[in-house]
């Protein structure tokens, strides 16, 4: 078996893999374990009982967290017209219309989020193969497809998250950094997961949240009691 470093043992020293914690003791587990230093993202995964491969099972949605996400998210705006000009007075880092298509298509994403107003899809659609596999490709669902671009781009740019749920069932999402109050992360949890509940597919049988963890970005996962964090 290979060696774990040193480093590695001590911070999974006191988490039992085999057991569930209360929301709050896992937050303060979580941060007092994330030790790097650089300001560390902490996580969510949450194993839903669903089956993405059926469509009426897909879990896909977007939460705007309360208390930000601590990171500079990067927006780029299909417009033209009035509605680039709205995009770029809201902060968008990039607009364009053929021009940015060529820069992406040319492989060069410099954005983590990507908007487009209704009548830019023709075009956009042409980036498919390119944004998809990222999970960047404007959709009407997740409200990035929309005529109010400067909305998108705020709420994007203070803390607006995507889930979509994958093929092994679960979702994760960054919900906050390592330097963030307790109360804050408990309360950027609590939202994240209420949105996944509240996307619950009409497909979904039996138990919805089957497992949710939380762990910073080199600290190990600690187990959350579904219980103390949703009534689902």
């Amino acid at each position: 078996m290979p060696k774990i470093a040193k480093r590695i043992q001590k911070i999974r020293e006191g988490v039992d893999p085999n057991k569930s914690y209360g929301l709050d003791e896992a937050i303060s587990m979580v941060k007092a374990r994330a030790v790097a230093k650089f300001d560390e993202t902490i996580e969510i995964a949450m194993n839903l009982g669903v089956d993405p491969r059926h469509a009426d099972q897909m879990v896909r949605g977007v939460v705007n967290l309360p208390n930000g996400t601590g990171r500079d998210v990067r927006v780029a705006v299909f417009a033209r017209g009035a509605k680039a000009d709205e995009a770029k007075a809201a902060g968008a880092d990039i607009v364009g219309a053929e021009d940015l298509l060529d820069i992406v298509l040319g492989g060069k994403i410099d954005f983590d989020r990507c908007i487009a107003t209704p009548d830019m899809m023709p075009l956009v659609g042409r980036l498919g193969k390119v944004l998809g596999p990222r999970g960047m490709m404007p959709n009407p669902k997740v409200g990035t497809v929309t005529v109010d671009v400067a909305g998108a781009v705020k709420a994007s740019k203070g803390g607006a998250v995507e889930f979509r749920v994958e093929k092994a069932g679960i979702v994760h999402a960054g919900i906050g950094k390592a330097s963030f109050a307790a109360k804050a992360l408990e309360e950027n949890i609590r939202a994240f997961a209420d949105a996944v509940v509240k996307a619950k597919p009409a497909g979904a049988k039996g138990n919805y949240l089957k497992k949710i963890a939380i762990s910073s970005t080199q600290g190990p996962g600690v187990k959350v009691d579904p219980a103390t964090i949703s009534a689902a």
